[in-house]
């Protein structure tokens, strides 16, 4: 009778039982043991008589048992060892890579499963023992609560004067903002420092950021005044109508923040992509300084036909027509610019030997000389134009703080034409008070103890300030890194300065605007073009950057948005720059990152990318090795199959499809998906992915899985229930590496053999 006849196994599980323990290394103590007494006899029947092949020779090295990391169980990257054996839990005897000290258990989080439905931050305050946990969850939503609390003596030098240096530079700046950017009373940038610093102070985490009027905000909120006008909605000096519909844009924008705090989206600031920003930013700066040049020169009344024009058109205006500029108003205004930036420059030079020097209040100097020197030269009385009398609620019946509804059914016409402009202020309103925040960080070290930042709540405190300031009329109002580092280089320490600066300009509001009757405009302006230029100085080191890493895309994206904002509108520029990156977030969201994988000759079990790494891997015969990285979603499972089809056909996803096929059919007759990036997925993928396994197992090609999160977790569940387990021959081709599958491949090779024979 033959030997085949002898080994010939009763069924096929005793087949592959044989056959694993062959390849399970673990055995080879076994057979030694078994055999140590006829080695000599079997020695020579031992050995192949074959040539071992290449998928042989590559399997070799799977025997080795260390771990790149150390680890019993490496599950890093693309590394995939099998572990020497099981440890229970709080084993000694272990012996680690990295020592002979075997884990301890410590208390790190929920220690058993929650079955019954209880969250898991209810579940750990009763294993603490926290006690009032709605008095916690009250201070961290509320802040005011928890920082009043702690608020001590020695906090209120240093925030209130923080709060007086802050009121003497940007008062003026309010001023100018609303005057000649919002094309409102001036009264309505006080509003933003009165009512918005006041509720940011009750709900904001932040406890050195201060809120107000920005530059590219009050320019935005001009645009929707000019648009009222030109639809005939209001006309030109028409006061109480501009207030009213900048409370509304800044009720809108404050709704719209307010609404995404309230839904988490938090993570929204990283939509604006950085070039767009800075290209936006930098055609804001560019179209503010143009825009201030006109009044500047003094040639507002002959500028009426260019007033909605675009910003070339302006500047080809100043120019055509700087021979008629009065002589006064300019004098007055580039001197004042002049000035201001002699001592800003001035100040930067300093600043290193003499921190204190950023304190000195030029500007506000500047406001009172001019405000003086118009009153005694009447200069007034020779053509320069002055803020003039400022009344609480100008336009108005009401006095002082007029309370308006910006959401009333009867705003329905201005709400509409306002719900785009209002949402861009709210994304780059919030964006800017994120980077402030965020550099501030968690505020002073011996300051408010127990109160991190938060981006959700950010939203829900910007949101509420200005819905709040919209209630009356204040221009949008979010946070400035610039002028929240003031405050914190001067004393402040927690909210309190807010309050105070509220308080500040509140007592300026009521007691001394008669004292700004003789301020030139011009003086506003100069101040503004001033803005206009800190936001346009940065605009170069990024160009630097991006031509010096080769970001060819990001500086296209940058350009555009800058040359459509000036050569048209703003409108255009923010509609191009949002589209832009939301394309571009779409794309990278839903562009699938699955890789092929090959090994590193000379190691026992790892694997890279091959397309990083062609000429250093090796390739598997008969298999293809794919690597899924990343939750699958119905965003990035769309284009999944073609990227599975291009690695098959030509070993990279690169490649054109109208290539003929490079790799032979030979070699897929095994794919090993690497799925320990798959860490959730939805029923959409869950979809795709079946009919891909469908595919292969239709085409008798063997599908494995290996790395999988958890078998107990909602990935291998929602397996089960799609079938996909099933469709791949059961939970045998589930495994826990990428070398167990190559094994279980051969086991399954040389099964197919024997039943063919």
């Amino acid at each position: 009778m033959s030997n085949r006849h002898i080994l010939q196994p009763e069924d096929p599980s005793a087949l592959r039982d044989q056959i694993a323990d062959i390849f399970n290394p673990s055995s080879s103590g076994r057979f030694a043991a078994s055999g140590r007494n006829n080695t000599t006899e079997h020695s020579h029947d031992d050995t192949h008589d074959g040539a071992p092949d290449d998928r042989t020779r590559l399997l070799e090295g799977y025997d080795r048992r260390e771990s790149a990391c150390g680890q019993p169980e490496c599950s890093h990257g693309t590394f995939s060892p099998r572990p020497e054996h099981q440890q229970e839990p709080g084993s000694q005897g272990a012996n680690y890579f990295w020592g002979f000290r075997a884990p301890r258990f410590v208390n790190s989080g929920i220690q058993t499963p929650i079955t019954d439905g209880t969250s898991v931050t209810h579940r750990l305050g009763a294993e603490i023992g926290a006690k009032r946990r709605r008095k916690l969850y009250l201070y961290y939503y509320i802040p005011f609560f928890n920082w009043i609390g702690q608020y001590r003596w020695d906090f209120f030098r240093g925030d209130l004067v923080a709060a007086l240096t802050i009121a003497s530079f940007y008062i003026p700046m309010a001023l100018s903002l609303s005057s000649n950017l919002a094309h409102a009373p001036p009264i309505n940038g006080l509003y933003s420092f009165v009512i918005n610093p006041f509720f940011y102070a009750i709900l904001g985490s932040s406890s050195q950021l201060i809120v107000g009027p920005e530059a590219a905000g009050s320019l935005l909120v001009g645009t929707v005044v000019k648009a009222t006008v030109e639809s005939g909605n209001s006309s030109e000096m028409d006061d109480a109508a501009h207030a009213q519909v900048v409370g509304i844009v800044t009720g809108l924008a404050g709704a719209f923040i307010f609404i995404a705090g309230l839904t988490r989206l938090g993570f929204l600031d990283n939509v604006l992509s950085r070039p767009f920003l800075r290209g936006f930013i930098t055609a804001i700066g560019v179209v503010i300084f143009v825009d201030q040049l006109i009044p500047e020169m003094g040639l507002y009344d002959r500028a009426e036909a260019v007033n909605h024009a675009s910003t070339v058109e302006k500047f080809v205006f100043i120019l055509e027509n700087g021979e008629y500029a009065h002589k006064l108003t300019t004098a007055v205004a580039f001197s004042s610019f002049a000035i201001i930036m002699a001592f800003r420059t001035l100040k930067k030079t300093l600043e290193p030997r003499f921190p204190s020097v950023v304190y000195f209040p030029d500007r506000l100097l500047i406001v009172i000389l001019s405000a003086v020197l118009t009153w005694y030269f009447g200069w007034d009385k020779q053509g320069l134009e002055i803020l003039g009398e400022i009344k609480p609620g100008a336009g108005s019946d009401n006095g002082l703080f007029q309370f308006r509804w910006p959401f009333s059914p009867g705003q329905m016409p201005h709400i509409r034409s306002s719900l785009s402009t209002s949402f861009i202020i709210a994304l780059l309103g919030f964006f800017e008070s994120s980077v402030a925040a965020k550099g501030l960080g968690d505020g002073a070290t011996d300051g408010i103890k127990g109160a991190p930042v938060s981006a959700n709540r950010e939203m829900i405190a910007l949101g509420v300030a200005n819905i709040a300031g919209g209630c009356f009329t204040a221009l949008p109002a979010f946070g400035g890194y610039g002028r929240s580092k003031a405050n914190a280089s001067t004393g402040g320490r927690t909210q309190m300065s807010s309050i105070f600066l509220s308080i500040i300009t509140l007592i300026v509001v009521i007691f001394f605007l008669k004292y700004l009757y003789y301020l030139p405009k011009a003086v506003l302006c100069a101040m503004i073009s001033v803005v206009a230029y800190s936001l346009v100085e940065e605009c170069p080191h990024d160009l630097r950057f991006f031509i010096r890493v080769r970001g060819w895309s990001e500086l296209l994206l940058m350009i555009l948005i800058f040359l459509s904002t000036i050569f048209y509108s703003l409108t255009l520029g923010m509609a191009l720059g949002c589209g832009l990156s939301l394309l571009r977030v779409i794309r990278h969201a839903t562009k699938p990152r699955i890789q092929i994988l090959g090994k590193l000759p000379g190691t026992p079990n790892q694997f890279e990318n091959a397309e990083l790494y062609p000429e250093k891997i090796e390739f598997v015969e008969g298999c293809l090795i794919v690597k899924i990285p990343e939750p699958l979603t119905f965003a990035n499972t769309g284009d999944l199959k073609n990227r599975l089809r291009r690695l098959e056909l030509y070993g990279t996803s690169r490649a054109h499809p109208a290539l003929p096929r490079v790799r032979p059919v030979d070699n897929d007759k095994n794919i090993i998906f690497d799925v320990h990036g798959v860490t959730s997925i939805d029923a959409s993928g869950t979809q795709v992915l079946l009919e891909i396994v469908e595919s292969y197992v239709n085409r008798r090609v063997r599908v494995f899985f290996c790395r999988l999160p958890s078998l107990d977790g909602p990935v291998f569940e929602i397996f089960g229930r799609s079938g996909i387990i099933e469709k791949c021959g059961g939970t045998r081709h589930f495994v826990s590496s990428v070398d167990e599958a190559l094994r279980l491949t051969e086991i399954e090779d040389i099964e197919d053999e024997y039943r063919e024979s």
